[in-house]
């Protein structure tokens, strides 16, 4: 079936090839013609504007949010491919790409479990110890929410659990026994009706088990480990963006290493990304 190829200009459908366009890094182009409004145009792939190849832009943001500070992949990108980009340009890709990337990704739909875990560990931001909480479904591996925020409180606790459970609602959901969840539990899971919580909450207490949270422990200590390679975060602004990436990167793009795939693969989200995984979700954002 030929794909019809439409205006952005005038949302017109009655267009054509039209030669080629000519780009120093990003190599040739397909341009079109509209019969309607007699405009020449492009299609947008996600990287329309930019001076640098896709692959090498998205391999930058795969190899920063892997182990690679944007320094050093920045004189990567010089040794290697004769590139010469700043690594605040290297930081500016992946700002663009893993919002939009995340935009995405939270449209889709979800086939999880019924038992998720969730806690919050402290990250470091310059001079300060913010709080990073993330949720992880344990039949998938999916991280299913995350939330970066300067303090612990019930309104926090709130708003991670909300976000915790946009994409599936779970039978019960385990934390610490921080004071904060069992109000924050309350008023978004009770139900007047039954009078009981609809998502139950199972509070540990590692002082009295002795067994520790060790089912979301472990993408803690994936995502700290990163954060370490970062030395600290920097601006307030920035932080929740890098910490989305990593929840991609997590989530999309590595191979758990006790599945042995995505997590969204096994969440029914089996996506024809190809071998440049952040490349097929970029474009297939702009869908």
């Amino acid at each position: 079936m030929k794909e019809i190829i439409k205006c952005p200009i005038c949302q017109g459908k009655n267009t054509l090839k039209k030669g080629l366009r000519k780009t120093q890094s990003r190599g040739k182009i397909q341009k079109y013609f509209c019969k309607d409004c007699q405009k020449y145009f492009t299609i947008d792939d996600g990287f329309k504007g930019m001076r640098t190849n896709p692959k090498t832009i998205t391999m930058s943001i795969d190899m920063y949010l892997s182990n690679l500070s944007s320094r050093k992949m920045r004189n990567q990108l010089r040794r290697h491919f004769g590139v010469k980009r700043s690594h605040q340009t290297i930081l500016n890709w992946i700002y663009k790409y893993v919002m939009k990337v995340h935009n995405f990704v939270e449209k889709l739909g979800y086939n999880l479990g019924n038992d998720f875990y969730a806690d919050e560990t402290m990250i470091k931001r310059q001079k300060h110890n913010d709080r990073f909480w993330a949720c992880v479904d344990w039949k998938t591996r999916m991280i299913t929410g995350i939330h970066y925020s300067v303090a612990g409180n019930p309104r926090e606790a709130l708003e991670f659990i909300n976000k915790a459970v946009k994409k599936s609602k779970p039978k019960f959901i385990q934390t610490d026994s921080a004071m904060f969840y069992p109000r924050a539990f309350r008023k978004a899971f009770y139900n007047n009706k039954l009078k009981c919580l609809e998502v139950k909450h199972i509070q540990n207490n590692v002082s009295r088990t002795k067994v520790h949270n060790y089912k979301i422990e472990t993408v803690f200590m994936k995502i700290k480990d990163r954060v370490n390679d970062f030395r600290g975060l920097k601006a307030l602004w920035s932080a929740p963006i890098l910490m989305c990436g990593l929840t991609i990167q997590h989530n999309f793009i590595e191979e758990h290493t006790t599945t042995g795939v995505n997590p969204c693969n096994l969440a029914g989200q089996n996506l024809d990304l190809g071998d440049n995984r952040w490349l097929g979700l970029i474009r297939m954002s702009l869908q």
